[in-house]
């Protein structure tokens, strides 16, 4: 396989395409440029209501390579650390040796920029306060693993995933879609965020030996064993919970809880003890958990 797509790790893709998935279909429906509603009830013209759907395609190109710079960004600032040199998980084009280092990091901008070139269309299209939002962006997803004072080794990884992999990704997307905020946008990206915190967690539950030698103090190093696996399976219940909360908006988006036989193998997993390598099963049943929840939440929301 090439080296490039080993780097861009393709299984993690489904957190960049679920939120955008989502932020569109909240938007389904909805008058164009009313700012933030409360409700459902406003009258448009049928030719002014409903996503622009170029913008929710480069909203999704935006997404896309963010997810696909962050992990090239994390493979190069692990990598030149020396925290990636044991690792259970995936190869990791650094530390392996696959790639030189400036090469990845080369990749890593690349990615940002076409990111930035997505994200300023859309903005100077709908509001140029999405600049400000893109660079914060692009800003986190460096400074993840980047940098002296790497946040992600502080702890506060799930609090990037969950703002910009979650909240900002979906309500981002509803917005550059008909320019309008929802109740239910910000609560779908709740979800999205929730069960997109849940990989993160299973990935450094899995980790915690070797970033706990290694000086990384992530958040489940942090938490501990124990009190991490009930974290995963709090973030998992509240996906879940988020969604049946969305039904007061529209009902059909219950057609999400249609995921949850999923949860049931990685929970039970996650609270048995599984560890090491015995984790990474759970990663891609946790995968497949959130694509099935996107899917179901998405058609769920449209046909709302």
């Amino acid at each position: 396989m090439n080296r490039w797509i080993i780097g861009a790790r393709l299984r993690t893709l489904p957190a960049a395409v679920v939120p955008v998935a989502i932020g569109a279909a909240c938007a389904i429906g909805l008058p164009r440029g009313e700012g933030w509603l409360t409700g459902e009830g406003v009258v448009a013209q049928a030719s002014n209501v409903g996503p622009v759907w170029w913008r929710v395609a480069l909203a999704l190109v935006v997404s896309l390579a963010l997810q696909v710079g962050v992990n090239y960004a994390n493979d190069y600032s692990d990598g030149v650390r020396g925290t990636d040199d044991v690792r259970v998980g995936p190869t990791r084009l650094v530390a392996s040796g696959l790639a030189s280092a400036s090469a990845v990091k080369k990749a890593a901008y690349l990615s940002f920029g076409v990111a930035a070139v997505a994200g300023l269309a859309v903005a100077v299209s709908t509001s140029l306060w999405l600049i400000v939002v893109g660079l914060a962006a692009i800003t986190a997803g460096w400074f993840y693993t980047g940098g002296p004072s790497p946040y992600g080794y502080m702890g506060l990884g799930e609090i990037f995933v969950f703002v910009f992999f979650g909240l900002v990704a979906t309500v981002g997307t509803s917005y550059a879609a008909v320019e309008t905020i929802t109740p239910l946008s910000v609560l779908m990206g709740c979800a999205a965020g929730s069960v997109a915190c849940a990989l993160l967690v299973i990935n450094n539950l899995r980790d915690i030996p070797t970033d706990r030698e290694v000086g990384k103090r992530t958040l489940a190093v942090r938490l501990g064993d124990e009190r991490t696996r009930w974290l995963y399976t709090a973030l998992i219940v509240a996906t879940f919970l988020l969604v049946a909360a969305g039904a007061v908006d529209r009902w059909p988006v219950l057609l999400g809880l249609a995921a949850i036989p999923l949860a049931i193998s990685p929970i039970t997993r996650v609270l048995g003890g599984a560890t090491g390598f015995d984790l990474i099963p759970v990663l891609g049943e946790t995968g497949k958990l959130q694509l099935a929840f996107g899917v179901a939440t998405t058609i769920g929301l449209a046909l709302g």
